[in-house]
């Protein structure tokens, strides 16, 4: 089978019915594309819950030799289902966006046009108009200011999406995140491997089909897993050195 020039993988958890208007959506944007596609549609589970989502991709899927499915009893969450879906995308370029039509379809083709017009190697968007609440741009404003505080750095927006990225260096980028520290996992990771990141500006739309999966103690997450990190991999250079000294003084 021909592999596609881009792959899109949807995170579609707990989205139900809610989930088919928007795959037709990305679907009317794509087919104006010049190029080969592919949606990857994750419809993860947790076992003996009342999720009917598996089931919905599974007819979206039959319907379009366009779609593919991820769908598997949950071993983690966000993250989880992010790593599985991007690991199963075939794409020269892969990208990850979430299904419930907070982004705009059309953010997808600009973070595409940006990397194969600059020589990119990933592409992101940062939210300039925000239409979700106070409550998670505070929430996004701390966690960006603490990353930035971190690891030296500036993203405008982590958690942004789409995500777009060259299957071949995703490959390099060895993520392991489970939860909601996978986006700034994969910024980080990008960032140590030098990849050439861009950024583009989006419209963040509100939900006004289900509630926000970020709670309250999401932020005192965020902020754990940030430290957790970098501090982890500070260990690590430090190792990494003494090992080298060692060996360097042994001859």
């Amino acid at each position: 089978m021909t592999e596609p020039h881009f792959s899109l993988v949807v995170l579609c958890y707990r989205s139900g019915k809610n989930i088919i208007p928007f795959v037709e959506r990305l679907q009317q944007t794509l087919s104006r594309c010049n190029f080969s596609w592919e949606l990857v549609l994750v419809g993860n589970y947790i076992e003996g819950s009342d999720d009917e989502t598996p089931q919905v991709v599974k007819e979206l899927a039959a319907r379009s030799d366009n779609i593919r499915t991820v769908i598997r009893p949950k071993q983690g969450m966000m993250g989880w289902d992010m790593r599985m879906g991007l690991d199963a995308a075939r794409g020269t370029y892969i990208g990850v966006i979430d299904g419930d039509g907070q982004f705009p379809p059309e953010s997808i083709i600009a973070c595409l046009l940006k990397c194969e017009l600059e020589d990119l190697d990933l592409a992101k968007t940062y939210r300039v108009i925000r239409d979700d609440g106070l409550y998670r741009r505070f929430i996004s404003a701390v966690y960006n200011t603490i990353f930035s505080l971190l690891f030296g750095f500036k993203v405008r927006d982590v958690n942004s999406k789409p995500k777009i990225i060259r299957r071949d260096k995703y490959e390099l980028l060895h993520l392991e995140s489970d939860d909601w520290f996978a986006d700034a996992e994969l910024m980080i990771r990008a960032r140590e491997l030098g990849l050439k990141i861009g950024e583009t500006p989006v419209h963040f739309k509100s939900n006004d089909n289900r509630g926000s999966f970020v709670k309250p103690k999401a932020i005192l997450e965020f902020s754990s897993n940030l430290v957790k990190y970098r501090f982890s991999r500070a260990a690590d250079r430090t190792d990494q050195k003494r090992v080298k000294a060692d060996q360097k003084n042994a001859f």
